[in-house]
């Protein structure tokens, strides 16, 4: 597990328990983690803030594994924003990227509110993959991409793949600091456990935790004042509520020259040569973090 965050408010993923309740959750705030993934591209802030979604996302699901690997969540379709990914290790190391037409997400940007995933996506599929390394197999549950937001289409994903009622809040954009306006996202997560013969039915308390999981506004989730042991306490403090189990995030690529080089490598001679620029060198950029690797064509050999 890794270290709890210095500063408890920000750039973490946590568990919530609901005191009594068969209710379980978890919470996300990001801050330095998200502002350095958006800030590497020049992306349009509908296309921004939907990739700052994925990611809050990728951290709510992804912190909860129980086992060393990867969550990789990611939607793609027919829109103006062809394919969004969001990548989420269990040492709290996060990635992102999209693919987008700029004309056409700029038409799809002319009204007054912000253009939703669906929106921004079109037709298309919400998939979420689990990777645990190259001894296992990838595990992938793919649904429809259903709803106006990419949070509607995380419930649709968890009522459908693993029959769990779920709900999930995500919110991004930019606030001013001393260095200048940063990205800031965040995410909660709540989640039925199913009822037992000695739990009883739990439909009412779970309608009473949506209740007040909905009034959680945007503007608590990416507050950097707003603690998360205070937004938890806002919401459910009349039942009492702990957190626990925070896991510190950070943005950290897993591009390197040499993974570079190996990917060169798969080229024949020919496709390599059609690589070199003017001044010798071949040059490869890092769709998520946006590196400019530099290499020599001679140091690109295959085994």
């Amino acid at each position: 597990m890794s270290p709890s965050p210095a500063n408890s408010a920000d750039d973490l993923a946590a568990a919530f328990q609901i005191e009594g309740w068969p209710v379980r959750g978890r919470l996300v705030r990001l801050g330095d983690t998200i502002d350095a993934i958006l800030s590497a591209h020049n992306y349009p802030e509908p296309v921004a803030a939907l990739l700052g979604e994925a990611c809050a996302l990728a951290a709510l699901v992804g912190s909860s594994l129980k086992f060393e690997g990867r969550l990789i969540v990611q939607a793609q379709g027919d829109g103006p924003v062809r394919y969004v990914v969001a990548d989420y290790d269990t040492e709290g190391h996060m990635r992102g990227y999209c693919r987008f037409d700029e004309e056409e997400v700029a038409a799809a940007s002319q009204g007054f509110a912000r253009p939703g995933a669906r929106s921004l996506l079109g037709q298309g599929v919400f998939v979420m993959t689990l990777d645990r390394g190259p001894d296992f197999e990838r595990t992938q549950g793919i649904t429809p991409i259903e709803g106006e937001s990419l949070s509607l289409a995380a419930e649709h994903y968890f009522q459908q793949s693993e029959q769990i009622p779920t709900r999930v809040r995500l919110s991004v954009g930019s606030i001013a600091t001393d260095a200048g306006m940063g990205w800031r996202a965040g995410g909660a997560l709540i989640q039925l456990i199913a009822g037992d013969d000695a739990r009883g039915s739990t439909e009412e308390t779970w309608d009473r935790s949506r209740a007040l999981f909905q009034t959680l506004g945007d503007d608590e989730l990416l507050d950097p004042t707003i603690t998360p042991e205070t937004l938890l306490f806002r919401l459910f403090h009349e039942d009492g509520v702990r957190l626990e189990d925070a896991r510190a995030l950070v943005a950290r690529c897993r591009c390197s020259r040499d993974r570079i080089a190996g990917v060169l490598t798969s080229f024949n001679p020919e496709e390599r040569a059609g690589m070199v620029e003017a001044d010798g060198k071949i040059r490869v950029t890092c769709e998520y973090c946006a590196t400019v690797y530099e290499l020599e064509p001679e140091e690109i050999t295959a085994d």
